[in-house]
């Protein structure tokens, strides 16, 4: 069973399936799938929606903790604890996963209210400040690839390209983005690229926080130590000078 369930999960490694697709990509009954990835969905290792099969969000907080994603966490902790505590809220780390980005470990700000990112929770790349920042360091045919806003109906207005890929200049440029009530209502955060030593976007790390107390432009309260905090992460991974 172990053996079916690994075919399963790897013929969904690159995207979704329904079931007469995983029957034919992985060439076993038809029930014998069926039941296999509904176990794997109920262990919350495969989600469904629309008919369609994918890999689930516990199949990715486990693999954060794999090869060079444990490397990264472990790295980054002590900087998202100073974030934390320099700013009250609090601080997650980023990693994308395909047309997503993956929470790979998060601080909780010690405040009765907060914003709460679980571990293993996959969030959209085109919303929120982690988002924008992997937009902004991905080739512009990966970002019309992923941002929905590419594929609206009769396409999209050449103003609204500019103005997308002029956003996305500025977030490199200032090397931060921030946001306000984008992905969830009454929520703000600020955040900043962590570089490989290719100089290569490796990971986001983020602080967030109600906007009640984070303004609806929280980069001038919190830029400057989230870029710290991003610095602080490169040097623990051998990676230029400390912040």
């Amino acid at each position: 069973m172990i053996d079916r369930s690994v075919v399963i999960l790897d013929a969904l490694r690159f995207r979704p399936r329904s079931l007469p697709e995983l029957v034919e990509a992985t060439q076993l009954p038809r029930p014998t799938v069926h039941r296999l990835a509904t176990a794997l969905e109920a262990h919350g290792l495969l989600i469904k929606n629309g008919g369609r099969w994918s890999l689930g969000p516990r199949l990715h907080a486990l693999g954060a903790f794999a090869g060079g994603g444990h490397t990264i966490r472990e790295a980054a902790r002590p900087a998202l604890l100073q974030l934390r505590d320099f700013t009250g809220e609090s601080s997650q780390l980023y990693v994308r996963r395909g047309s997503e980005r993956l929470c790979i470990d998060a601080v909780e700000s010690t405040e009765e209210l907060r914003t709460i990112v679980p571990m293993g929770a996959l969030l959209p790349l085109a919303m929120g400040s982690a988002g924008k920042v992997f937009l902004a360091w991905m080739p512009e045919h990966e970002v019309r690839a992923v941002h929905p806003r590419f594929h609206g109906a009769g396409g999209m207005m050449v103003e609204d390209v500019e103005g997308i890929a002029r956003h996305l200049a500025a977030v490199r440029r200032q090397g931060w983005s921030e946001s306000a009530e984008e992905r969830e209502s009454g929520v703000a955060s600020v955040s900043a690229p962590i570089f490989d030593g290719h100089g290569s976007l490796t990971a986001v790390v983020s602080v967030s926080g109600p906007v009640m107390r984070t303004g609806r432009r929280p980069g001038k309260h919190y830029a400057s130590a989230v870029v710290s905090a991003a610095r602080r992460i490169e040097q623990a991974l051998g990676v230029g000078e400390p912040a």
